[in-house]
């Protein structure tokens, strides 16, 4: 079994809403030393799967497929035998 650990991100050049909001939110707790947020999503998949590299690719599949929207976002994961 494994879990895979997925990060995805919205690409450097896609304006970040949620990330200028939490900001804004930063400097007015006082945090003024904040310049720049970005916000991502944060996935843990479990794999039934004896084989890391079939894993790797099936969770590569589900991103690409499913889970980030290859368009405005990367992704990056870590596969982990569980």
């Amino acid at each position: 079994m494994y879990l895979a650990k997925i990060y995805i991100t919205l690409k450097p050049t896609v304006n970040d809403p949620q990330g200028l909001t939490i900001k804004g939110a930063l400097h007015n707790l006082g945090f003024a030393e904040v310049t720049s947020v970005r916000a991502g999503k944060y996935m843990e998949v479990k794999l039934e799967e004896n084989d890391s590299s079939i894993a790797q690719q099936q969770v590569n599949e589900m991103c690409k497929k499913l889970l980030a929207n290859p368009v405005i976002e990367d992704y990056r994961f870590e596969i982990e035998k569980i």
